[in-house]
This record gives structure tokens, sequence and C-alpha cells, in this order.
């Protein structure tokens, strides 16, 4: 798994978010510089191109490069549109809806104990960490103690990078043998 960052904070409207998930997702497009309409061509290629109409789909692109999330580049008769640094921000927290731990078609018999210790000063990341985890399927065994079955060491450390947690705020141990294991088993349907 590849990494990078995930972020929470949502654009306010679908149209940006479909516009920076169109441009995080093709890396930056060339376009005819010829083409005043260089917003509407890029549009073309979305599925959801009939949902919105040219006009506004134009200006959203006149705006979200005005607020720097992407760059136009002209080389001859080209242009490239790209996300910013600060676009590719912005647009990363899409993928925080998409972060799956794989199902291997073998099960390791080894377990995945995730502790954390974040203190009372960060309640928020406290609970954004717990509830992210029962999205992506984790068990709780206690409070701050959570167990998965299957490989999730790259999730985790897209995890500790974005709430920028330190190596003692949380770590992951890989166990054999975590005592009744019955219910766990259950839940994550292995034999």
């Amino acid at each position: 798994m590849e990494k990078y960052k995930y972020y929470f904070r949502k654009p306010r409207s679908e149209i940006t978010k479909d516009i920076l998930t169109l441009l995080l997702i093709s890396g930056g497009i060339a376009i005819a510089a010829t083409s005043p309409y260089f917003g509407i061509a890029i549009w073309k290629n979305l599925k959801n191109r009939n949902k919105y109409p040219k006009r506004r789909v134009s200006s959203k692109f006149c705006e979200l490069r005005k607020r720097g999330f992407i760059i136009l580049e002209k080389d001859a008769h080209d242009i490239k549109l790209a996300l910013t640094p600060k676009g590719e921000k912005i647009a990363g927290y899409m993928q925080i809806n998409k972060m799956k731990i794989q199902r291997p078609k073998k099960w390791d018999s080894l377990w995945r104990v995730l502790t954390f210790d974040i203190s009372n000063l960060k309640t928020t990341q406290r609970n954004a960490i717990r509830k992210l985890l029962k999205e992506i399927g984790f068990q709780c065994l206690q409070k701050s103690v959570w167990v998965h079955a299957f490989d999730c060491k790259a999730e985790i450390e897209i995890i500790n990078d974005f709430f920028g947690l330190k190596e003692n705020e949380m770590r992951l141990i890989v166990a054999k043998d975590i005592g009744d294991s019955r219910e766990l088993k259950r839940k994550f349907r292995l034999s």
C-alpha cells in the first residue's frame, strides 16, 4: 500500500470535491492552450460531468486557481493543470473513505494489537482515531487497545502521520496469542 496522508476536512461543495478528486487521480492534465474552456475539457473526462452546468464548472476552476489549489503551467502550445501541494492536502482527505485493510487468502494466525495513549488535551484526536479504527475493521478489546487479524502496518503508519503521533503514543504489536480469541475469530470470520 502506498503511503499517503488522509484528511478529514471536506470541501464545502460537491463540485469542488469532484474537481479535486479528478486532479488527484490524474496527477495533472495537459490541455490545448488554444481552448479557453480548459475546465470544461477536463470535466468531459469525469463520469459525473452532467451533474453540473458547464458555466459552474468553469467558474469553480477559476476559484480553485485563485485560492491556490490548482496551478496552470504554460508550455508552448499546452497548458498543464495540476494540484498544488495545498490542493493535494485538501484533496487527500478523500482517500480516508477508501482506506481498507486487505484480507489475505490465508490468515497468518497473528494478531495485530494496537495500543494508544493520547493525553486528555487531544480528546478530539483520540475520538477521531477510535472512529477511524472502527471504520477500517479493528475490534476494541479495551478503551485504547484494539485488535485486527490482518496486516495493517501501512494503514497504522498513515494514521500516525496524519495525527502527528509519536511512537510512544501509538504502538502496533504483532502477537501469536492474545488469550481467548474465539469471539474475535468469529468477528473476523476466521476458522
